[in-house]
């Protein structure tokens, strides 16, 4: 069974079909890319899983059950969690307390003590423990990126959505957080990820899935779907060389 499966999930705002009739799944310990042209419906099918839009048709189910009539904190809470394309720390709160807040309305840690334990060990994990003291609002970028992914750990997901973590990074920052979000998957959780740059989601993916007017046009390793004719013609332009 896998992880996390999508059954011809459609969505629809007014007239335009953002997400049309898509088929996925997503397997235990692995990454799976998820690229397309910008109105793809990347980011709608990111919302439609976690619970921010209702399918208007389909379903998406998380071990078998059926979560696509859910809240987001529902689904958050029984395991998947998110990060953004545009950070969004609390800001006037420390960085240690920004991944409390995960851990306590997430990952359902009912006390202070237990929710600042958890803090404290992703806040190493992520390599951010000398900055747990200080405001968000202070933080560099690649630090903000990995605060909000620090907070999406600590809700516990069994599966993390990705929305493109890499984005504004130096070379250098890229390879960092590329290596952090392998030491993600190495732990357990499965990885969604939606990413622009090909090296990136080439080189870190199992599989990759991509869209394109709303539709899945590719399913594949990212060899087999770099030399896709339907992904160059519709995305890439050319053949993506490995």
């Amino acid at each position: 069974m896998p992880l996390l499966q999508g059954n011809k999930v459609t969505k629809h705002f007014g007239g335009l079909a953002a997400v049309m009739d898509v088929d996925f799944n997503i397997e235990a310990g692995e990454i799976m890319g998820l690229i397309g042209p910008n109105g793809a419906g990347k980011t709608t099918l990111f919302n439609v899983i976690t619970g921010v839009y209702s399918p208007t048709a389909g379903t998406v189910e998380l071990k078998g059950e059926i979560i696509s009539d859910l809240q987001p904190h529902a689904i958050c809470r029984r395991g998947i969690g998110r990060t953004y394309q545009l950070v969004k720390p609390f800001n006037d709160m420390t960085a240690l307390q920004n991944v409390m807040v995960g851990a306590l309305f997430g990952g359902g840690l009912g006390s202070m003590e237990r929710a600042r334990e958890k803090a404290t060990e992703l806040l190493e994990f992520v390599g951010l423990s000398e900055k747990a003291g200080l405001l968000a609002k202070s933080l560099t970028l690649i630090e903000r990126k990995k605060l909000e992914l620090a907070r999406a750990l600590a809700t516990e997901p069994e599966l993390l959505l990705l929305d493109e973590v890499i984005t504004g990074l130096n070379p250098t920052e890229m390879e960092e957080t590329l290596a952090l979000v392998k030491k993600v998957r190495d732990t357990g959780v499965s990885i969604l990820m939606v990413e622009h740059i090909m090296k990136a989601v080439m080189g870190i993916s199992d599989r990759v899935m991509v869209l394109h007017h709303g539709e899945k046009i590719a399913e594949g390793t990212p060899r087999e779907v770099a030399n896709d004719e339907k992904v160059i013609e519709a995305y890439l332009g050319e053949a993506y060389l490995f």
